[in-house]
């Protein structure tokens, strides 16, 4: 755990306490705060009374005499209008912070010399942060991964000489984080996202943007440049500091920075451009979407000293993010991947794009706009197998176009789909989980949802004679 510093013997509020509002009352505490814990949820309330917390109402909370109130990430601050925490706060100039602002303080108060890695970006954040992790591992590097993914930062191990954090920070953290100045900040890829809670997708940019803000003169940004909104960020982040400023991008050679083409990654960074190695080969690293996430990555151990052929190395040993286009099996030519994460149309279109042969199970509970934008990827469907509250509504969009099946539940369309992929004549096919839906229709979370496919494909696998990944 790390020790929140600056807050000793001082009033500090916490409001929301899941995962990371836990663990920010034990690291306030740790560093000799008095903490006022509020959920809005009773049903947090009590988990946190199991805990042992107190609680304490913000209603009856004297705002005059609180130093900072410390809020979850999920807790709106701005958009659709601010909670009313954070109108108290302000009235009474009470600083509204988050648990990656106070990370960041606490490194920085440390003095052992720890560098931060962070990723942020609308899609792919997760797997470049699990993939520089185990990058760093692979290199010899004591590291530590968590923030939005994994351990609640504030729950890593504290500091010392020669560590390396990497971080997922959203948006959302990133709003409550001002100090926020990581050694390496790496922006990916900015589509419209979250705008319900930041009001328009050029608010949306910004807050992604203030990544870089507080990084010093000699400190990395790696910044994707295949879409306009992170172009632009990159054109403004060069004109103030050109030599640690790393652009990426997959599908275009750049004049300087690294890229993929064709599947091979290029280092542009040097005097010469150098082909630093071959992605096609590494099956956890499929697809275009992922070649940006190696990109960013292999920038990210370039800053960090490491050489090329370890940091190849590394990929290569890579097994993947959990639910996020996992190979959880092969049996008679038929690869099963578990893409639970995919939870909208968009996530669940870099799966689409990186297979042919496809027999999709999809369905759950529909985002809005539903499936419509896939349909430049169904003909790359053999066949849909239709779940969860989505499905009528799906088979409408799907008519004509792609043969679809209701299933009604996961394990009866695991059963249906491998069924039909066994009897296909090509030499790959893939059985392929990715729902762009929600999963709160049937089951508790797209984690539970993923479970529960790698169960199902592994009673298949038992009957095709294949073997689990």
């Amino acid at each position: 755990m790390i020790a929140a510093t600056g807050f000793d013997k001082r009033n500090v509020g916490v409001l929301g306490l899941g995962k990371s509002g836990l663990a920010t009352v034990r690291a306030l505490e740790a560093g000799g705060a008095n903490v006022f814990a509020w959920d809005d949820s009773e049903a947090k309330r009590e988990e946190a009374n199991q805990e042992g917390l107190r609680l304490s109402d913000p209603r009856g909370w004297d705002w005059k005499s609180l130093s900072a109130l410390v809020m979850s990430p999920g807790i709106p601050l701005t958009h659709p209008q601010p909670h009313d925490a954070v109108k108290k706060a302000r009235a009474a100039n009470v600083e509204v912070i988050g648990d990656v602002e106070l990370f960041q303080r606490a490194v920085n108060a440390s003095g052992a010399e720890a560098r931060v890695v962070a990723i942020t970006g609308t899609n792919g954040k997760s797997t470049t942060t699990a993939l520089i992790g185990h990058m760093v591992r692979r290199c010899g590097g004591d590291v530590q991964v968590g923030g939005n993914i994994g351990r609640a930062v504030l729950d890593l191990d504290a500091p010392e000489k020669g560590m390396v954090y990497v971080v997922e920070v959203s948006s959302y953290q990133i709003d409550l984080a001002p100090g926020l100045a990581p050694d390496v900040a790496v922006l990916l890829n900015i589509t419209p996202d979250h705008i319900d809670r930041h009001g328009t997708v050029e608010h949306y940019a910004d807050v992604k943007a203030r990544i870089f803000a507080r990084q010093a003169a000699g400190d990395t940004g790696v910044i994707g440049v295949d879409d306009a909104m992170t172009s632009e960020i990159c054109t403004r982040e060069t004109a103030r500091r050109a030599e640690t400023v790393v652009p990426i991008s997959v599908g275009k050679a750049l004049s300087r920075g690294v890229y993929v083409l064709d599947g091979m990654i290029c280092d542009n960074t040097g005097t010469q451009t150098a082909k630093a190695g071959d992605l096609r080969t590494i099956k956890t690293l499929v697809g275009a979407h992922n070649w940006q996430n190696a990109a960013a990555a292999y920038a990210v151990g370039r800053a960090l000293g490491y050489p090329r052929e370890r940091i190849l190395a590394a990929f290569e040993s890579f097994p993947g993010l959990a639910h996020r286009m996992e190979i959880v099996g092969e049996a008679d030519g038929v690869r099963f991947v578990n893409d639970s994460k995919a939870t909208n149309a968009d996530a669940a279109s870099k799966a689409l794009a990186t297979y042919d042969n496809i027999y999709w199970i999809v369905g759950g509970k529909s985002k809005e706009g539903g499936i419509a934008s896939l349909e430049p990827w169904f003909n790359k469907i053999r066949r849909a197998y239709l779940i969860g509250d989505a499905a009528r509504g799906f088979a409408d969009t799907l008519k004509d176009k792609v043969e679809a099946i209701h299933c009604g539940t996961l394990d009866r369309a695991v059963e249906a789909a491998s069924r039909d992929a066994v009897a296909d004549k090509a030499e790959l096919k893939v059985v392929l989980l990715s729902p762009a839906c929600a999963s709160f229709d049937q089951f508790s979370s797209f984690e539970e949802r993923g479970d529960v496919f790698r169960a199902a494909v592994q009673e298949r696998l038992k009957v095709m004679g294949g073997a689990a990944a």
